[in-house]
């Protein structure tokens, strides 16, 4: 907690009396959301007390304070993962210094595999449930009090009001017929899966699968933030359509479906 309060006391010196009422994590390849932002304050997650540091190409590592769709917002520029080496009290991070700073939802995107062979290209998911396959979680250990109760339940941990907002302003921006509803499976990574091990997470229920977001959510949920998060899927792990991934292809996708996640975000943020 002295940590966290250190980073939250550091920021709050930096920005002012910017109060910010939303927190957004930006995922592989979907940063270009800055672009529609009033940025008021650019803090490099390198001068920030105990943050990490973004190691994945395309995460910039910053934290930005600023204005969208008029609300006051905290957008982290780049994620953590666990993959990266960072425990998960690192990668949550950034998640509890936002709610000590007072957001008062929290908004997640990432770039994911399709395993539901009726996903494409582009398509974005609403995350209503995840199946947590990362090897721990950022609740192990001694339980912060000051932010949650030892054991939260995760009966709804993806805002039911906030997925059905999504659901309507993507039909009234007409690209409702590629927003999809399901369920994203979090494993650790960095490697992708193998085809037996996508036919695995299919059958256990999963539509979609990352190496992020869950450990995020988690921790969302331990302090009572409502959280509404999106995939961008950006490759096809089903099969008939699985074949090879180069990073470059995601990104390629993930910036084609970047409009529609910007419009998104924005209408549900106005709507809240």
């Amino acid at each position: 907690m002295q940590d966290l309060r250190e980073a939250a006391d550091y920021i709050r010196q930096q920005i002012g009396d910017f109060q910010p009422e939303f927190g957004i994590i930006l995922g592989t390849g979907l940063g270009a959301l800055v672009h529609d932002i009033d940025i008021a304050f650019t803090l490099p997650y390198a001068r920030l007390p105990h943050f990490p540091v973004s190691t994945v190409e395309s995460h910039s590592g910053n934290l930005l304070a600023g204005t969208l769709a008029g609300r006051r917002v905290l957008v982290m520029q780049g994620r953590f993962h666990y993959y990266e080496g960072y425990s998960m009290p690192q990668v949550v991070f950034p998640v509890r210094v936002m709610k000590l700073l007072g957001i008062r939802k929290l908004f997640v995107s990432n770039a994911s595999g399709g395993l539901n062979p009726d996903y494409n290209y582009g398509d974005l998911m609403l995350i209503e449930d995840h199946i947590n396959l990362q090897p721990t979680n950022p609740l192990v250990g001694r339980n912060l009090d000051e932010l949650g109760a030892r054991f939260p339940d995760m009966l709804e941990p993806y805002d039911h009001a906030l997925l059905t907002q999504a659901r309507d302003a993507a039909q009234q921006l007409g690209f409702g017929e590629k927003v999809r509803r399901g369920v994203y499976a979090s494993l650790p990574g960095p490697m992708l899966e193998t085809p037996a091990e996508y036919r695995y997470l299919r059958t256990i229920g999963a539509d979609a699968v990352g190496m992020s977001t869950v450990p995020e959510v988690i921790a969302a949920v331990h302090m009572g933030l409502p959280v509404l998060a999106v995939s961008v899927i950006t490759d096809l792990c089903s099969p008939g359509k699985l074949k090879r991934v180069e990073l470059a292809d995601i990104l390629r996708v993930a910036a084609d479906a970047e409009p529609r996640l910007t419009a998104l975000l924005k209408a549900v943020l106005a709507g809240c």
